[in-house]
C-alpha cells in the first residue's frame, strides 16, 4: 500500500477517535451529573443556587468527595451512642420548660456529636458541606436548624420557630447517631413541645 493510502488511514483513524471523543464526552458528563443528583438528592439543587450554576455545584460536590474521603469519620460505640441519645432525650425534653436552653443544647449536642465522629467543626458552612456527603437529605435541616439557632440569640426567634429548629435538629441528629424512632422516646409533655408537634 502506498504511503498516501496509510496516511488517509490514520486521519480516518483519528477522525474517529476525535469524533468518539466529541460524542461521548456530553453523555459521560450527563451520567457524572446524574451520579451526583443521585448521590446528594436536594443538596444538588442547594449547590446548584449558591454555587451559581451546574458546573460550579458539580465542581463543588466533587471537590466535597474528594475532601470527605480523606476524612476518617468513624461510626459512634454503642455506650457513646446510648449516651448522646439519652442527652438527646434530655434536651427535648427541656424544650417545655425553657425552648431556649433547648435549641442551643440541640446545637451543641449535634456538634459534639459530629466532632466525635470525625467531622471538622470550625465553620458552619464547612461542617454542612462535609456531612452533606453521608446525609445530603437531612443537611437541610441543619441549615434550618442553624439560621433559627442564630435568630435565637439575636432575640429574633418565637417559640414555634425553637419548635421547628428541635424538629430540624432531631433530623440531622438521628441520621448522626443512627437512632431513628430511639430518640422520640424521650419523655416529653405539653402542647407545643417538639413530641405534640410530631403528629
Amino acid at each position: 500500500m502506498p504511503t498516501w493510502g496509510w496516511i488517509v488511514i490514520a486521519v480516518v483513524a483519528v477522525a474517529i477517535v476525535a469524533l468518539g471523543v466529541v460524542v461521548a464526552a456530553p453523555m459521560m458528563r450527563q451520567k457524572r451529573s446524574e451520579r451526583l443528583q443521585d448521590r446528594f438528592g436536594p443538596e444538588y439543587e442547594h449547590a446548584v443556587e449558591t454555587a451559581g450554576g451546574q458546573r460550579a455545584a458539580e465542581r463543588e460536590l466533587r471537590a466535597r468527595e474528594r475532601k470527605h474521603n480523606k476524612l476518617d469519620i468513624a461510626e459512634l460505640t454503642p455506650e457513646s451512642r446510648t449516651r448522646y441519645v439519652e442527652a438527646w432525650g434530655v434536651t427535648q425534653a427541656s424544650f417545655v420548660d425553657d425552648p431556649s436552653k433547648s435549641v442551643a443544647d440541640a446545637d451543641r449536642l449535634v456538634t459534639e456529636v459530629m466532632r466525635e465522629r470525625g467531622y471538622p467543626i470550625d465553620d458552619f458552612e464547612q461542617r454542612a458541606a462535609d456531612v452533606s456527603v453521608d446525609h445530603p437529605k437531612v443537611v437541610e435541616h441543619y441549615r434550618a436548624a442553624h439560621v433559627l439557632h442564630l435568630a435565637q440569640e439575636q432575640g429574633d426567634i418565637g417559640t414555634e420557630a425553637q419548635r421547628e429548629a428541635i424538629v430540624h435538629y432531631r433530623a440531622l441528629f438521628e441520621q448522626l447517631v443512627g437512632a431513628g424512632d430511639a430518640t422520640r422516646a424521650a419523655p416529653e409533655a405539653g402542647p407545643g413541645s417538639p413530641r405534640d408537634a410530631r403528629a
